[in-house]
């Protein structure tokens, strides 16, 4: 049934692709009060990067480059994804629910009740049309460098997904280094091998002289290259960052810019960047700052020589983003150097909410890194080290909001976003009505003057897009692209969101949730501190039928006690590990 939808959707594009060379020019004033040329599009994605990391939104981290786009573009401070890597980048590729998809759930933590089910493949389904797929059948030359995660197949890879050239990490993560180390052990006594695909084979990556955000950057100034042609044709660029998810690793000279800037700790880096986000107007000025979760110690509970674990763990995280933001530069400059910037729409987001989970949790990752890696104090970050950064520093990311990645809470699904296009007329401004991952596909499309395949052909069994179109509210025709009365559904590992105007339903399991749907106003409450389920049920009532609604339309399976399941999203074990790690002593040599 897959490979028919797949031949369906490849026969559909390629007659749209014939169309869209034999069209006829539009007439005259229609021409006229068009740009010049169809725009290029630079899609960058960031991995597990937190709502306040960037200085844009409060942040203390060198980002100078992303900064200058949030300044001379549109800041999304509403914009969600879902709380994991592969459901957002499944929505992001695809325009519509993950559900729907292909990702209903992580492909790596799905049940046998819900593995290979309609919408749980674990991998892009054909039932969708991809965005290089839909612009390649439009003209676009498609490339792509960085993390897929949408099937680790190379009939699932992005080289059967639409893209001319790409080179793709297919896994969920990966050493940053040239070691090619993968991030979840089945066995500790061999080191899990990450896979990398180049036009969809199999590739090794340089053991020497390798760091994952130069790499994809290199690559994909490389494909721009190579595909430019006679100019004239535009492109569509993907530039998918495995930065800033652990396991955290940098370079020895960008550690050192932050070496003894997160010596504070938690709360004092928290409140410093809750202040910058008010007086930025990242968030209004009569905010509250979630407190964080009792289930955590806070920085004065920590010893000494944690403290100092956690503080080189911050450091070298913050140079990931430093580093991935430099690279983002290069390319920007390479293409102000070529005399295409101008004509480029430049979109930047991250896949979800900071990262305060454990994958040591997961299989025998656990005895794996205990027993291969080095992870004392002066070794962190370097080859040979696998740390996380845990809930107390995922939580000063996700400022001011509530819980991180895994979660429905916004800290789990509010992430920055940006879009610079000023020649396509998106204004300046810092944007905060509600904008959603799934948005941004039909929005390229109407950018790009391309018709996704489920409008050529309804019955072609292609899915149509549920996003809607940002680009009127970007340039500041609408004052949103949502009317009052829809609803938006989250539901990701038994863990479940409807948001509806400024209405939101959540559930999370205990110790994390009240194991029971809470009601919070976000106008008033972004932070979800005030439960107002038991003294608003008719509202409470109105979005449960709502949510119900969003279940029958995207196939969701609600499987009782979904969330509670061991492992990596409710795992507490993080500070026990920084304990021993932070004890652990340089090997002998």
């Amino acid at each position: 049934m897959h490979h028919r939808a797949g031949r369906r959707l490849s026969a559909l594009l390629a007659a749209i692709a014939l169309a869209a060379c034999s069209a006829t020019p539009p007439p005259v004033g229609e021409a006229a009060a068009r740009p010049a040329a169809r725009p290029n599009i630079l899609l960058i994605l960031a991995d597990d990067l937190g709502y306040a990391d960037l200085g844009a939104y409060g942040g203390e981290i060198a980002t100078p480059h992303l900064d200058r786009l949030a300044r001379h573009g549109a800041t999304l401070t509403s914009f969600y994804a879902s709380p994991f890597c592969s459901p957002t980048r499944a929505m992001l590729m695809s325009g519509t629910d993950n559900h729907l998809a292909g990702f209903g759930d992580m492909a790596e933590l799905m049940l046998p009740e819900q593995r290979g089910k309609p919408g749980y493949e674990g991998y892009l389904s054909t039932r969708v049309a991809a965005i290089p797929e839909v612009l390649r059948a439009h003209g676009y030359r498609t490339v792509m460098a960085g993390k897929w995660h949408l099937g680790n197949a190379e009939e699932q890879s992005p080289a059967a997904r639409g893209f001319d050239r790409s080179y793709a990490m297919t896994m969920g993560g990966a050493s940053h280094f040239g070691d090619q180390s993968g991030i979840v052990a089945t066995d500790p006594d061999k080191p899990p091998k990450a896979l990398y695909r180049e036009n969809g084979k199999p590739v090794d990556t340089p053991r020497q002289h390798f760091y994952s955000s130069e790499a994809f950057a290199d690559r994909l100034v490389q494909y721009l290259d190579e595909t430019r042609g006679d100019g004239r044709q535009p492109f569509f660029a993907y530039l998918a960052f495995t930065a800033p998810h652990w396991p955290l690793h940098a370079k020895d000279e960008d550690i050192a810019r932050y070496e003894h800037r997160y010596v504070k700790g938690y709360d004092a880096l928290r409140a410093e960047r809750f202040e910058r986000q008010k007086s930025l107007g990242v968030i209004p000025a009569d905010s509250r700052l979630y407190a964080g979760h009792s289930q955590w110690p806070g920085w004065s509970r920590l010893t000494p020589e944690q403290q100092r674990s956690e503080a080189r763990r911050m450091a070298v995280y913050a140079a990931m983003v430093d580093n991935m933001d430099r690279q983002i530069g290069r390319v920007l400059a390479h293409l102000e150097r070529t005399g295409e910037l101008d004509n480029t729409v430049v979109v930047f987001l991250s896949d979800n909410g900071a990262d305060g989970n454990s994958v040591y949790d997961v299989a025998r990752t656990r005895e794996w890194v205990h027993k291969a890696m080095d992870n004392s104090t002066a070794n962190v970050g370097r080859p040979g080290s696998f740390v996380e950064y845990g809930p107390g520093w995922a939580q000063v990311g996700m400022t001011p909001f509530n819980l991180y990645k895994s979660f429905m809470y916004e800290g789990g699904i509010s992430v920055p976003a940006i879009v610079w296009a000023p020649a396509q007329g998106v204004v300046a401004q810092r944007r905060t009505q509600v904008g959603h991952v799934m948005d941004i596909a039909p929005t390229l499309y109407e950018l790009a003057g391309a018709s996704h395949p489920a409008t050529k052909d309804p019955a072609a069994g292609v899915l149509p897009v549920k996003g809607r179109s940002l680009l009127a509210y970007l340039q500041g025709k609408v004052s949103s692209a949502y009317a009052p009365g829809e609803a938006i559904g989250w539901e990701l590992g038994g863990r479940k969101a409807l948001r509806k105007g400024d209405w939101k339903i959540v559930y999370a399991n205990a110790p994390w949730g009240k194991g029971a749907w809470e009601l919070y106003n976000l106008a008033e409450d972004r932070t979800e501190q005030n439960d107002l389920a038991a003294t608003q049920p008719a509202k409470l009532a109105e979005l449960l039928a709502d949510w119900r609604r969003y279940v029958a339309e995207n196939g969701v399976l609600e499987i009782p006690g979904l969330a509670t399941r061991p492992g990596y999203s409710n795992g507490a074990k993080y500070y026990d590990d920084l304990a021993l790690e932070a004890a652990q002593q340089p090997r002998a040599k």
